[in-house]
């Protein structure tokens, strides 16, 4: 039988976590074939309290980082298949069921497809793009699952990105042609556009992916990132 492990990395995430994990188990189809390995970058809000939930949840605690929180979970994690989500996403009803069912075709990696929970027109237009099956259409708030062997395979997370190592990791896959889009969406809170304004933010994230498709450095995208969007 096939187990998922689902991994979250947070960082003073209390008014997320608690949320994430009640709907996970609310939308679970086999619950006995499922582990949650939450992974914290060092809190400092309370987040290792909020870990409430019928689960038996797992929290690991290591240095902040998304690329290395996941792959300490990774490392952790026992299932066969890993699921990695961030914390303000919300996966389709029996998602686990929806992604084992792929595995089982031969796709061993892949995302859903992504709406988030704001109307505003240029978010529309741009959750409309995830259904195609391009690597610019891809972000980390798609979630992302894999075959543990595959994971191993491409060596998981590059822990020299601090920011875009969830389309670092999926160029790879991109890559070695193993990657799937579900027709299925994931839920994504919209809070930091809200709080950056849309347009703003879009525009940043877009300056990001172009200094990364003309080859500018993880350092280069960092300053980038801190100076204008953090």
């Amino acid at each position: 039988m096939n187990k998922i492990s689902i991994i979250i990395p947070i960082f003073n995430e209390v008014n997320s976590i608690s949320k994430l994990l009640l709907h996970l188990e609310s939308e679970i189809f086999q619950k006995e074939a499922i582990e949650i390995i939450v992974v914290d970058g060092g809190s400092t809000d309370g987040s290792q309290d909020s870990l409430r939930t019928n689960f038996n949840i797992r929290l690991i605690e290591v240095g902040k980082g998304r690329a290395k929180q996941m792959n300490a979970g990774a490392k952790a994690a026992t299932g066969n298949i890993l699921y990695f989500i961030h914390c303000d996403g919300f996966p389709p009803k029996y998602f686990d069921q929806i992604i084992t069912n792929e595995v089982q075709k031969g796709n061993l990696a892949g995302c859903f497809r992504l709406k988030f929970d704001y109307n505003h027109l240029l978010l529309i237009v741009s959750q409309w793009f995830t259904r195609f099956n391009h690597i610019s259409c891809r972000g980390g708030d798609q979630s992302l699952f894999i075959t543990k062997n595959l994971f191993e395979e491409i060596k998981g997370f590059d822990e020299k990105y601090i920011i875009y190592e969830d389309n670092e990791i999926i160029s790879r896959l991109y890559a070695k042609k193993q990657f799937v889009v579900l027709p299925d969406c994931i839920v994504t809170s919209a809070r930091r556009y809200r709080e950056n304004g849309v347009w703003r933010l879009q525009f940043h994230f877009g300056i990001i992916h172009l200094k990364r498709r003309v080859g500018h450095s993880n350092e280069s995208m960092l300053r980038y990132y801190k100076k204008h969007i953090l």
